[in-house]
């Protein structure tokens, strides 16, 4: 059985640096040979804009660039793209992206493939995120990052899946994950 292990989370909550160290893990320890890994910024870090005056705005935006929901929903069509490849080579995927209200398209996918999925949505307490969020220089990120905090916590479809990582290492957070309470039973 294929695996998909989605970590989510507010930004600052170290869901890269999970995913990588999960991944990796995996393959260390797990008996895998590979494991894909799919970090949903690289996506939208594929957006480069300029800051070029010259450039004809439209309400306030540049006259070619997409809206936010536009890029929003191309990012996760290369996500489930590309970890819908990685399943049909027989590969377990690792994500990490911000689910907010796309759950259903991971659960869809995993379903195609048969796939069990491991959902687990990264937290941390306020004060770890403004750190962590300000260590690496992205402090315009601070209150989005709080907002999703309290969204994605509010949300009835994250109850048991919350992880809270303030504090913790990120061998403990691996442990963490590994808890079969963060696979989704619906499938």
């Amino acid at each position: 059985m294929s695996h998909i292990y989605f970590f989510s989370g507010p930004c600052g909550c170290g869901k890269s640096t999970l995913a990588e160290a999960f991944a990796k893990h995996l393959v260390n320890s797990g008996g895998r040979k590979q494991v894909y890994l799919i970090h949903g910024d690289d996506f939208h870090d594929g957006f480069v804009e300029a800051y070029q005056p010259e450039v004809f705005f439209v309400e306030g935006q540049p006259a070619n660039a997409l809206q936010w929901e536009d890029i929003l929903r191309f990012n996760w069509e290369c996500i489930i793209d590309v970890a819908d490849k990685a399943l049909s080579r027989g590969l377990d995927v690792v994500i990490d992206y911000v689910i907010e209200d796309e759950l259903p398209l991971v659960t869809a996918l995993a379903q195609k493939h048969g796939a069990a999925l491991h959902y687990v949505v990264l937290t941390a307490s306020e004060e770890a995120i403004r750190q962590r969020i300000t260590q690496r220089g992205d402090v315009d990120l601070i209150d989005r990052a709080i907002f999703l905090k309290h969204k994605l916590e509010a949300m009835p479809e994250n109850q048991g899946h919350l992880l809270d990582n303030t504090g913790m290492t990120v061998e403990a957070e691996i442990a963490g994950a590994e808890n079969g309470k963060y696979v989704v039973n619906n499938l």
